[in-house]
């Protein structure tokens, strides 16, 4: 599927970012590129360096015609589950837009129960849409900016480095500091040491 958005400015895509770590929130993003959007490099965030993504995120702040991200917390993810949360954050990310969409692209293979738009799932989408790209990269920088700020507070748990990720590195830190608030505490790993009492 390739779909030239040259023709289509008024569709939104839509990605999120952090289902898989065991800390912070999942976030959504929301993005409306013109039809003369000058973007280099563009595709989906996970196959960019991190500076590549840092660049192109200002420059789709920049050129976009709209844009929007946004999160859902631990609180949430822990209330509901983590689909759920993600669908509230991409929901969120929609209707913070300026301009409304005439039709939502949404990354993957769902589309939010409560979203009041024209909306199409498209699997690989961040790799097929360049407006779904570009929020992926959205969704991706705000969620690292989350992880960076909380590596500030708990420095002794490598949040600048994993990301948030269960690598070994990052449970070793759990299971020598403990649990923080802003973990996931419905999560396998994060679950068994606070049942360990950690």
């Amino acid at each position: 599927m390739s779909i030239d958005l040259a023709v289509l400015p008024s569709h939104a895509g839509v990605d999120e970012a952090g289902r898989g770590p065991l800390v912070g929130s999942v976030y959504a993003a929301a993005v409306i590129l013109p039809a003369d959007y000058d973007l280099p490099g563009l595709t989906d965030s996970k196959k960019l360096s991190e500076k590549k993504r840092d660049a192109l995120a200002v420059l789709i702040k920049q050129q976009a015609t709209a844009w929007s991200v946004a999160a859902a917390d631990v609180t949430e993810i822990h209330q509901y589950n983590i689909l759920f949360a993600t669908m509230r954050a991409m929901t969120r990310a929609v209707a913070g837009l300026d301009v409304t969409p005439a039709k939502v692209w949404i990354d993957g293979n769902r589309i939010p129960a409560d979203l009041t738009l024209p909306a199409e799932a498209v699997v690989k989408g961040d790799l097929k849409i360049a407006a779904i790209s570009a929020a992926s990269i959205l969704a991706k920088t705000a969620r690292d900016a989350e992880m960076y700020a909380l590596d500030q507070r708990y420095p002794q748990y490598g949040f600048a480095k994993h990301k948030g990720y269960g690598t070994a590195a990052h449970l070793a830190a759990l299971k020598q500091f403990g649990v923080l608030p802003q973990h996931r505490q419905d999560f396998a790993p994060v679950k068994a040491l606070l049942t360990c009492g950690k």
